[in-house]
Order: C-alpha cells, then structure tokens, then sequence
C-alpha cells in the first residue's frame, strides 16, 4: 500500500489511517493532504489514528507539518483517536504539534471542525436592486 484514502466530506478532508505507517508512506500521506486541500478548497481536515499504536517522531513531525500547511491554506486540522500510549509517547518526546487540534473520535473531531470554521459560507445572489 503506497497510499492512504483521502475522503471528502463536504468541506472536510478525512484520513483514516488503518496500518502502521512507514516514513515513505506518511510521506506520500503529508503530499497527498497538502494537495488534496489545495484542489478541493477543504476548510478542515481530520485525521483518525485509533488504530495506530506506535508513533514515532517522525511521524509526529508529519502530523504537525500537516496542522501547519492546512493552517496556511486556511484549513483546521483536527487528529481523533489518540491511544493512550500514543499520547504518551507523544508527551515523552516533547513534541508539540502545532496547529493541530484533538478530539477523542470521530463525531467529536466532525463537531471540533465545524465550531472552528463555523456555518457554511453563503453565497448569496442578492442584487438589492431598486425598483
């Protein structure tokens, strides 16, 4: 597997990892995000690591890389899911990861993502011409 599905859900961009990840493979994770936030327009991006029950540091760097980049492309990024031992080694290799938010699963990352970025953008085809 050399690459990791990427879902749109209306204005949303959701990554469930299910396999260990492999520096290649969170790699071409990162790449794959970045873009995909870029040619959907995505104001969120939520990523479900439950199943994961190692992360190095790398692949902290690579999280908080994607928070980063989705932030300067005016895009939250919310990761759900995080094993106890995650968080710990997570904490343990003082990794701080910038610009990304947490939530203990999916539901509650789909409600973080929507109170970040708020109700929908309206476009509105108001003329407010006179008569």
């Amino acid at each position: 597997m050399d690459r990791i599905p990427i879902l749109k859900m209306g204005r949303f961009l959701l990554v469930t990892i299910q396999v260990d990840l492999y520096d290649r493979l969170a790699t071409n994770l990162e790449a794959d995000l970045v873009q995909a936030v870029s040619t959907t327009g995505a104001r969120g991006v939520l990523i479900d690591i439950s199943a994961l029950t190692i992360v190095d540091s790398f692949m902290g760097r690579i999280i908080g890389n994607i928070g980063s980049m989705a932030k300067i492309m005016d895009a939250e990024t919310v990761v759900v899911g995080i094993q106890p031992a995650v968080a710990i080694t997570l904490i343990e290799l003082g990794l701080e990861l910038k610009g990304v938010h947490t939530a203990l699963n999916v539901e509650r990352g789909m409600q973080l993502l929507q109170e970040k970025i708020g109700p929908e953008d309206e476009t509105t085809d108001d003329d407010s011409s006179t008569e």
